[in-house]
């Protein structure tokens, strides 16, 4: 049996080429799929908070108010994971930040929304107050380590750029 050398600096063949062609058409057809379920939902969440605030102001319900909150909170996320996939439109490859960002945002959602509702739903409820308060404190050390997270992986995606500078410089 003969073991083909190849050249890793020839074109590959037009098979290859038509096939990786075909994926990326797909790929980009996914992503904008996404990006338009992820648009049209921020706009029906938008849409959403409007009609639970106007309900609140003239209800004067507490409830629809938090309703609002959670249903902005959630469009910041919609939006952040949109802005996602037009970065691996652009990049071509997966960024991390900004779901590590939608995850902060996650976290300080479900913060918000559980001490809001504690002191009115858990209070005089020992087992369940106490529950909330552990989940509250959970969350708040998944948004400093999903932070920690985002400052080491900028820091590291900004190591190569000084390196090549200070090495051009150099020269």
């Amino acid at each position: 049996m003969i073991a083909r050398v190849t050249d890793p600096q020839a074109d590959p063949p037009a098979h290859v080429r038509l096939g990786n062609r075909a994926l990326v058409v797909l790929e980009d057809l996914v992503y904008v799929s996404l990006a338009l379920l992820l648009a049209s939902g921020a706009l029906v969440l938008v849409f959403r908070a409007g009609v639970e605030l106007v309900d609140g102001a003239q209800n004067s319900g507490g409830e629809a108010l938090i309703d609002t909150l959670d249903a902005i909170l959630l469009v910041f996320i919609f939006v952040e994971l949109l802005y996602a996939v037009r970065i691996t439109l652009k990049e071509r490859q997966i960024v991390a930040e900004p779901f590590l960002i939608a995850g902060i945002l996650v976290c300080i959602k479900e913060i918000i929304v559980l001490a809001v509702k504690s002191p009115t739903e858990y209070i005089g409820k020992g087992p369940e107050f106490a529950r909330s308060m552990v989940e509250i404190g959970i969350l708040g050390g998944l948004v400093l380590l999903l932070a920690a997270a985002a400052v080491v992986l900028r820091k590291k995606e900004n190591e190569p750029q000084e390196n090549a500078n200070t090495s051009s410089a150099e020269g």
